[in-house]
């Protein structure tokens, strides 16, 4: 898996990364409804929930941590 950007689909970081499901959760991005990924980018997600780009992009080094950890 390449590195992980605000870019990302929703589907293939939680295909790719299951354990971030639960990350996201506690950081307020809801990816997982009704056991399917939400549509879009990890970045839409977090302008919707209003994060700003200092806090997007520390979940992006937060979650290539949690990669490369697994």
């Amino acid at each position: 898996m390449l590195p992980i950007t605000k870019d990302i689909q929703i589907e293939d970081i939680v295909v790719q990364l299951p354990q971030s499901v639960s990350y996201l959760r506690d950081k307020g991005i809801v990816c997982v409804v009704c056991g399917e990924p939400v549509w879009g980018t990890l970045n839409d997600l977090a302008v919707q929930k209003g994060l700003s780009n200092d806090s997007i992009e520390q979940i992006v080094n937060e979650l290539n941590q949690i990669f490369q950890s697994v």
